[in-house]
């Protein structure tokens, strides 16, 4: 029986992040602290054995990625379906502004219903089906390999869920920090987490709470 192991990392900080604004699709950059936390994690994936890399298209995952590899412009295969969920008419809204301005959508959002539209994005049911069809399909191309994922807290709440039996609908009872490695291993026909939320490679001051 052969064992795929999935490395999926979350993005460093971004000033959005510390806004507590919603990022969503918005290409937004790591700031300063989030570069650093790029080159400690850099520091850490240099030591791991790699078959396959990919991240999602968007900068502040790219950029979180690149200091992993000498050879990132090759190595770093740009994934658009391991992108944030798109939020549509809240993106660009703090939490504070979403119920105010769209509360529609901020109730759809918060609703944490599969099936329930987000004006302007995707379903819940949508863009979980999203990021689980990349996993399905990565595991089946590298079956016994190693392979990185640098993405988002959206995209590793949904894998989490999926390798725990946790529904959609359940409140978040799991951390999921900037810059975290999170191991899932995929064997017998099925994805179980082995580790998760490992930012053992951040010095203390790069440590944040997983917002």
């Amino acid at each position: 029986m052969s064992v795929t192991t999935l490395v999926m990392i979350r993005h460093g900080e971004t000033d959005w992040n510390v806004q507590a604004r919603i990022q969503g699709h918005l290409d937004v950059p790591l700031n300063t602290l989030g570069q650093s936390q790029a080159r400690a994690l850099g520091a850490r994936l240099r030591s791991m054995q790699l078959d396959a890399v990919y991240s999602s298209d968007l900068s502040r995952a790219l950029q979180t990625a690149w200091p992993g590899f000498d050879d990132a412009e090759t190595r770093i295969v740009r994934e658009p379906r391991l992108r944030e969920r798109h939020l549509g008419v809240l993106q660009g809204l703090t939490g504070e502004e979403a119920p105010v301005s769209q509360p529609d959508a901020w109730r759809a959002f918060k609703s944490r219903e599969a099936a329930m539209p987000l004006e302007g994005g995707e379903s819940l049911g949508d863009f979980s089906a999203r990021i689980l069809g990349f996993l399905r399909e990565a595991v089946q191309r590298h079956a016994g390999r190693r392979i990185l994922c640098v993405t988002h807290g959206g995209a590793l709440d949904v894998a989490y869920r999926h390798a725990t039996g946790m529904p959609l609908q359940a409140p978040r009872d799991f951390p999921i920090y900037n810059a975290s490695v999170n191991i899932l291993v995929h064997d017998g026909g099925r994805l179980r987490v082995e580790h998760w939320g490992d930012v053992s490679h951040l010095p203390a001051e790069l440590t944040l709470d997983d917002t």
